[in-house]
């Protein structure tokens, strides 16, 4: 993950400010908010200023992820081109859905924010989604996820990453 955050900071800050770099790392899948404090640190954003943003930016999509992800994921296999695709992306978020089968709320929270390759609020969204958890339940538990993947990743980019760096 950290190649793939330097990557995009490298690129992107050519032509938008550091604070718009990591919000756009924040909502891409797999780097989250998680690559966007990563890359706060390293393009020496303060915290203060990086948590609001990155949260932002990884929350965006989840309203889309929770709300429309079946039916998009329905229209696509329809099509020859992303049948595959859908099917992989399908069988990957079950297999990594027993903890929130079995303990739900808690599940899911945990599962978003503990930064783990694979989890996040993309992979819980759409681990909820196909499950069908109730979308006010699974929006606060992706939520309170974020909060903690926020405080874990703070520490982590800030106080080790950060120390190490400069």
């Amino acid at each position: 993950m950290e190649s793939l955050v330097q990557w995009f900071s490298d690129n992107l800050s050519q032509f938008i400010s550091p604070e718009g770099v990591i919000f756009i790392i924040s909502m891409i899948p797999i780097l989250e908010l998680r690559g966007g404090l990563l890359a706060a640190s390293l393009l020496k954003v303060s915290a203060a200023k990086a948590i609001p943003i990155c949260i932002i930016g990884n929350i965006i999509p989840i309203p889309f992820i929770l709300l429309f992800i079946r039916q998009i994921f329905k229209w696509m296999k329809k099509t020859k081109v992303f049948r595959g695709l859908v099917l992989k992306l399908e069988d990957r978020a079950m297999r990594k859905s027993d903890t929130i089968k079995k303990y739900e709320f808690w599940g899911l929270t945990a599962f978003v924010g503990i930064p783990l390759p694979g989890t996040g609020a993309w992979t819980g969204s759409l681990i909820a989604s196909l499950l069908e958890v109730d979308i006010k339940k699974s929006s606060l538990a992706i939520f309170c996820g974020i909060i903690m993947a926020t405080v874990i990743m703070y520490f982590v980019s800030y106080q080790l990453v950060g120390n190490l760096v400069h």
